[in-house]
């Protein structure tokens, strides 16, 4: 399939993404140590207990890798700071080094004349504030504010966009519900006040942020497009509690200022005292927002404890992560946001990609054909009236996919992680073609 800008709106945004700890090597320039650095270390959390000290030595490459975005004909760099880079101890003393860094690779993407787009948080909590409760506690929003002070009063002002928090589902429910991040918890009290301090945090930021003038700011959650296995009750009451946990929590906090009540019966009790009272602050004024999709879940009843779900399996075609390929999802979920949440807002699919068994001997052709597959999706969507302004793909290069190691490939460019040598996939190249076409 073919595609070029002129199939989209003439002022469509194309671009890629990365994250800090996945690609640049945390033991460099004076980072201080994650959750992620004690998760890691901990046996059987990750395969081959493989960690982002070195990742992919971004922090030292990050010129050439800059050079990779422009040749993709990219508009937009989407890219995370690390707070333990630029704070080693979660608060006070800040290291000049990780500011200079991230002074840097910003300047860097205007030379090139790609446009920052900067998330503040991608997971790596520094261990000092794991200590303290992490996520659990009623402080973070205040550490949150203050580290998003620190790092935009120095980068804000030349950014192109910003957000809080990368994909709070992740930062929540799968790292303290599922256990399979970091922390690694399986606490449902946990649970309920990382969600919720998430948002809370979230909205600090943008607050921050708003008043040092900053513009174009938004939030990035990530979403799954959920369907009953059958049509009993059962298994359609379950794919909407999914829903809820997985979608609808962070979507209506942040715009109607609610959680939804398949989510309130199993955390409403778990939740911290007063949260009601907190909405005015989550929802606070978006100029964007971000959807990371991937995937869709079939989801049926189960016997078990709330929330009484499971995956049931799909015949379609997997992705090396064995998720279900299926791009229709994306398009309905970026009509039914619309619809359901943000009206007129502008919309971005801030990811979207595959893992895939790359070998530079085989083309990536099943990369080629699932990113031209999503595109098509969004095109339909925009056809059908939802308001997308952007698409970056996942991710620019292979790295560091946190409790799998380094074993799932999601690059665009194929990176060899004993040289570090960068070699650019026919993915890559197809996508330059129809960026640039």
């Amino acid at each position: 399939m073919q595609l070029s800008r002129g199939d989209f709106p003439k002022d469509f945004l194309f671009g890629v993404a990365t994250s800090a700890y996945q690609i640049e090597g945390h033991q460099f320039g004076g980072a201080g140590p994650t959750h992620w650095d004690s998760f890691a270390a901990t046996p059987g959390n990750v395969v081959r207990a493989e960690h982002g000290a070195r990742a992919c030595d971004h922090y030292h490459r990050w010129a050439e890798d800059l050079d990779l975005v422009a040749g993709l004909g990219a508009d937009v760099y989407r890219f995370s700071t690390s707070w333990a880079r630029i704070l080693p101890e979660g608060r006070g003393q800040p290291n000049a080094a990780g500011l200079d860094f991230y002074d840097r690779l910003v300047d860097g993407m205007l030379a090139r004349g790609i446009k920052p787009a900067a998330t503040l948080y991608h997971w790596e909590l520094p261990q000092a504030l794991a200590d303290r409760g992490g996520w659990r506690n009623a402080c973070m929003p205040d550490w949150f504010a203050d580290y998003t002070h620190l790092i935009m009063s120095r980068i804000g002002d030349r950014l192109w966009s910003a957000a809080p928090i990368n994909e709070p589902w992740c930062v929540s429910w799968l790292s303290h519900f599922d256990g399979v991040h970091a922390p690694g918890m399986r606490d449902i009290r946990a649970t309920a006040r990382a969600m919720h301090h998430v948002l809370l945090s979230h909205g600090r930021a943008i607050a921050v942020m708003r008043d040092l003038g900053m513009q174009n700011l938004g939030a990035v959650c990530n979403v799954e497009w959920a369907e009953p296995a059958s049509t009993t009750p059962e298994d359609q009451a379950a794919a909407r509690r999914y829903d809820a946990i997985y979608n609808r929590f962070f979507l209506d906090g942040l715009f109607h200022g609610t959680y939804p009540p398949e989510v309130l019966a199993g955390l409403e009790p778990h939740l911290p005292k007063g949260w009601q009272d907190d909405f005015t602050t989550i929802r606070a004024p978006l100029d964007w927002l971000g959807l990371n999709y991937y995937t869709r879940k079939l989801i049926r009843h189960a016997d078990t404890a709330w929330p009484s779900y499971a995956e049931a399996p799909t015949r379609l075609p997997l992705t090396q992560m064995g998720w279900e390929i299926y791009p229709d999802g994306l398009r309905d979920f970026l009509i039914r946001t619309a619809r359901t949440h943000t009206g007129d807002l502008p919309l971005f699919v801030t990811e979207n990609g595959m893992a895939n068994c790359d070998t530079l001997a085989q083309p990536d052709t099943a990369r080629i054909a699932y990113l031209a597959d999503h595109l098509t999706a969004v095109r339909q969507a925009i056809a059908a009236g939802a308001p997308v302004a952007g698409y970056f793909a996942w991710s620019l290069m292979d790295n560091y996919e946190w409790s799998l190691g380094y074993e799932k490939r999601f690059g665009l460019v194929h990176v060899d992680f004993d040289r570090l040598a960068r070699t650019p996939k026919a993915s890559y190249h197809a996508l330059a073609r129809w960026w640039r076409g």
